[in-house]
């Protein structure tokens, strides 16, 4: 559907779909069909009232609502669901999901284009649903560091190595989080002897616990 892209930013999500845009034959000039808004949340609204009206305007933000991109009437936003790193390129997005939230059938067709063609699988996303949806997405990717950050403190004070839990979370992804454990067996007297140790040596760490033990056995 769209010829020609103006990417505005150049950060994580910017420079990957830049790249996609570049490896699909898609024109990236200052001209485009559509103006592409990779900048952070906070300066989406700002920056939308510096373009003026006439090509579509969307932005790749996953918890800012459309009502942002006023007073521009030919808007859609697409979120890929995926977390991105400088050290990669254009291959982040290959597989990942997208929000697409719309608020017209042009709008919603220009959105899913606009996914297709970043090889991005698209999902219709309702605009009042975005805080949840984003909750959602934060407590995946986001905790995943803070449970690693938490578990690698805990193997430093018993002496083991932190790198060694990276398999183990891998191939907990891999076998589609199967629980398995002390909590999937009934095996409380087990969940008390980690609360002793973790008392003992990150008594700090023991309401985090207690929070996961409880969410887990529901």
């Amino acid at each position: 559907m769209f010829r020609s892209i103006n990417v505005i930013g150049s950060g994580r999500v910017g420079s990957a779909v830049t790249a996609r845009l570049h490896e699909r034959g898609i024109a990236v000039d200052d001209d485009g069909e559509l103006v592409l808004l990779c900048v952070p949340d906070s300066a989406i609204r700002e920056v939308a009232r510096t373009i003026e009206p006439g090509p579509w305007l969307a932005h790749v933000s996953g918890a800012t609502p459309l009502s942002a991109l006023d007073p521009h009437r030919r808007r859609f936003s697409l979120h890929p669901l995926q977390t991105f790193t400088r050290a990669r390129g254009s291959e982040q997005l290959d597989g990942a999901w997208a929000a697409v939230t719309s608020e017209s059938d042009e709008a919603r067709a220009a959105g899913l284009s606009l996914a297709e063609l970043l090889g991005l699988q698209p999902f219709e996303l309702a605009d009042d649903a975005r805080p949840l949806y984003h909750a959602g997405a934060a407590i995946a990717s986001n905790y995943v560091v803070t449970l690693h950050e938490v578990a690698s403190e805990l193997f430093r004070a018993a002496g083991a190595p932190p790198e060694a839990l990276v398999p183990l979370m891998r191939r907990t992804i891999d076998n589609g989080f199967e629980l398995t454990g002390p909590i999937e067996r009934g095996d409380w007297e087990t969940v008390e002897a980690h609360r002793r140790a973790i008392r003992a040596a990150r008594p700090e760490l023991e309401p985090l616990y207690d929070i996961l033990a409880e969410a887990t056995a529901k």
